[in-house]
């Protein structure tokens, strides 16, 4: 990422208000009028923080999720595996060379982990299962990550439980 920065602004920012970055990110060299430009990373680590605890208010109010929307094809994905009770597709932001979710078809107020029930046994299994196929049909299956975020804490953004299959490089220990 590049931004456009004034040379007192530090790359290792971590800015919680985007007008103050983007201010900050607006300045220019004075005596030429050209941008100054720096190359560093950002750190999103509080605006997924701000997300996931914002997404958190409206988790359990029943409304669709954008994974609804997906399986009712309103909005369109990559699909990589679907059967009667379980839809997987890439990510639209992958964190590794394949990052696939893996949803149940039928939300039944299992919006995170955490709110499993016993009747939710067999699906949570099935989700374990099309996690398997969705390696074995990438070629990961000699290593691959499964990863669930539940709840805020954890920056779970979509409250419709997901696994993330993960793999196409080196995992590092541990993870986050």
């Amino acid at each position: 990422m590049v931004l456009v920065v004034t040379p007192e602004f530090s790359c290792r920012t971590n800015a919680t208000n985007n007008e103050e970055a983007a201010a900050k990110a607006a300045a220019v060299d004075a005596d030429t009028g050209a941008p100054t430009i720096f190359s560093c990373r950002t750190n999103a680590t509080n605006n997924e923080e701000a997300a996931a605890k914002a997404a958190a208010v409206d988790a359990d109010t029943g409304a669709p999720t954008i994974f609804d929307k997906i399986i009712a094809k309103e909005i369109p994905a990559s699909i990589v595996y679907e059967d009667e009770k379980v839809l997987a597709f890439r990510d639209i932001t992958p964190q590794a060379p394949v990052h696939v979710l893996v949803i149940p078809k039928l939300r039944d107020g299992l919006t995170q982990l955490g709110k499993a029930e016993p009747g939710h046994v067999e699906i949570l299994g099935q989700l374990l299962h099309a996690a398997k196929l969705v390696a074995e049909k990438e070629g990961i299956l000699d290593g691959f990550r499964v990863v669930i975020n539940s709840g805020p804490s954890a920056c779970q953004s979509v409250y419709h439980l997901h696994l993330h299959v993960l793999g196409g490089r080196q995992m590092k220990w541990p993870p986050g």
